[in-house]
């Protein structure tokens, strides 16, 4: 089966809108997927989800079924779900996947996220279906729509997940793998063998979606942040044989030109090491087909 990416939200911890960051987009993660049959799978609920939802609406004539798999539950991953347009028509479905934060269900995050004292309309009084689903914070596999979805845990404070997507009938796979601490650093509680299981977790992987929130030198003062480097992620594609690799969760004060640079350290990297084959930098908007 064939399917489109499209980025929506690139840019980690905070919204930043201007001319500076015009080309690379200034809103947090979100990215749709899209396979035959109007399957949707929608990948966190960044500040990107806004403009997405509205596409939904207008394009669909405000009939959406949509999945949503949240890595995690931090802000920068959340903030554009109560201003996700299809949640305010009668007849539209929404299913939210992720994993428990701690001792607080998905759910109950949600919940405090619509509060009437932080947010005017409460998740009760949506006019959509919504569901939540709880999503093994060790890792699981699970089928929604058109693709069956692998997830992984990966190196980050709080529970955060990477996911894999391959059609059910067959076809190309990616993975989703944003937020994520490839180098030495921090306490976490993944597996001495955790590298390993990653690199074959993600093995011959289509598409990678992968944290570079930061140079090499910004990571000295970052370690432990549950973040990682262009360099790192190269590093981790050429070492799973992913064919595509998209640099994500652009660091904020990362303008388009900074971005620009990143970019093409990163393909010299990756000729150097003899792949990935392609390496590309998330742009709000950008749109790949599988």
């Amino acid at each position: 089966m064939a399917y489109t990416v499209t980025f929506w939200g690139t840019r980690g911890s905070i919204p930043t809108p201007g001319a500076h960051t015009a080309r690379y987009g200034g809103n947090t993660p979100c990215v749709a997927v899209e396979g035959a049959g109007g399957h949707l799978v929608i990948l966190d609920a960044g500040t990107g989800i806004r403009a997405l939802g509205v596409h939904l609406v207008e394009r669909r004539n405000g009939a959406v079924k949509a999945e949503i798999l949240l890595s995690h539950a931090h802000w920068d991953h959340i903030q554009g779900l109560p201003h996700f347009k299809p949640f305010f028509f009668p007849g539209n479905v929404v299913r939210i996947w992720g994993a428990r934060q701690g001792t607080m269900s998905l759910e109950a995050i949600l919940r405090q996220q619509m509060d009437p004292a932080v947010f005017p309309v409460p998740l009760d009084a949506l006019s959509a279906k919504l569901d939540v689903e709880q999503v093994d914070g060790r890792g699981g596999e699970f089928t929604i729509g058109a693709f069956r979805v692998r997830s992984m845990v990966l190196r980050h404070p709080g529970t955060t997940l990477a996911f894999r997507l391959t059609p059910a009938q067959g076809g190309p796979s990616m993975a989703y793998a944003t937020d994520n601490e490839l180098g030495e650093g921090g306490h976490y509680s993944t597996p001495p063998l955790w590298r390993r299981q990653f690199v074959e977790f993600l093995q011959g992987v289509d598409l990678l979606i992968h944290d570079a929130m930061y140079t090499p030198e910004e990571l000295e003062v970052h370690r432990g942040w549950g973040h990682s480097t262009w360099a790192e992620a190269v590093g981790l594609a050429a070492e799973a044989k992913v064919k595509r690799l998209v640099l994500f969760h652009h660091e904020p004060e990362h303008d388009d030109q900074t971005l620009d640079e990143l970019l093409a350290a990163a393909r010299r990297e990756a000729e150097r090491r003899g792949g990935p084959a392609e390496v590309l930098a998330a742009q709000e908007g950008m749109h790949l087909t599988l």
